[in-house]
């Protein structure tokens, strides 16, 4: 966690700290992050570093109990972020871009809530209102706390952070089935599952079963609607305010095309992007 012994006059060193924990994460966000004006691109990335230290705690190699009381932590200080105390440098640096933006505390604890769910020993999701809950939380909370930034009207807002979140957090899942598998997690709904015969085994075998295929292609299809969605909604924004949403949803979207050309039934051969074909993404997205 960020040091918790900082002032006001450290902002400039606050701000460094939190860019280079944004940029060491690896991710396509900070490059699209980077296209924001400074102040704007400050706060969405003291957001991005929120979401990474409560995935972090999630994803480390302790005990449940541990986990969450580190969200724990989090969620008192989200509250003491709202009311005027905040405890932590990254606390201080969201109290005072919710200040600018107003972000909803409810979508900051929402993330929390599907970490939560990430720090559990096994997973099953059992249906698609479990799904899409889990997807709200993980994804549409933060394209809600996105688009505060970006200055997006609520109604049109809300309606990009559903159908965006949901499109980038699916093609996770599907990116993930046997990695998660071999972890305990099985993030494809158990009714869909049962649907296509898969049951009665442990994850890990989950991904040799014939019905696997239908059951992901099934999930790719409500995968490829989110994405179609997102991009009806994004055609009616300016494209200059929602440039950051365009380029990661063109590379997601790469990412998504590329599963679907390897197919269901190699579940455990990983996909990834070339820089090149990163690039090519960003660059469709920027136009």
């Amino acid at each position: 966690m960020l040091s918790q012994h900082a002032s006001e006059s450290d902002g400039a060193r606050l701000a460094a700290a939190i860019e280079a924990k944004v940029k060491n994460a690896g991710s396509s966000f900070y490059w699209a992050m980077r296209l924001l004006s400074p102040e704007k691109r400050a706060a969405m990335y003291a957001v991005y570093a929120f979401c990474r230290e409560v995935d972090d705690i999630a994803d480390e190699p302790s005990t449940v109990a541990d986990k969450l009381a580190g969200l724990e932590e989090w969620r008192r200080e989200i509250a003491a972020i709202y009311d005027g105390t905040p405890g932590t440098d990254l606390g201080r640096a969201l109290a005072g871009h919710m200040q600018t933006y107003g972000f909803a505390k409810e979508d900051f604890l929402a993330v929390i809530d599907g970490m939560e769910t990430d720090a559990a020993e096994a997973l099953q999701l059992t249906d698609a209102k479990a799904l899409a809950l889990y997807c709200d939380r993980v994804a549409c909370a933060v394209g809600r706390l996105s688009n505060r930034v970006f200055g997006l009207e609520p109604e049109i807002g809300n309606q990009l952070a559903t159908a965006l979140g949901e499109a980038l957090q699916l093609t996770n899942i599907l990116r993930d089935v046997a990695e998660d598998a071999a972890r305990g997690r099985v993030y494809l709904p158990a009714d869909l599952l049962t649907r296509h015969g898969v049951q009665g085994v442990a994850p890990a075998e989950m991904i040799r079963l014939s019905g696997m295929e239908a059951a992901c292609l099934e999930l790719a299809e409500t995968t490829a609607a989110r994405y179609a969605e997102a991009a009806a909604i994004l055609s009616k924004c300016d494209r200059k305010a929602v440039r950051p949403a365009r380029i990661m949803m063109h590379v997601y979207r790469t990412i998504f095309e590329m599963l679907r050309q390897r197919g269901w039934l190699r579940l455990d051969e990983p996909v990834s992007m070339s820089k090149l074909q990163k690039i090519l993404a960003v660059i469709s997205g920027y136009w």
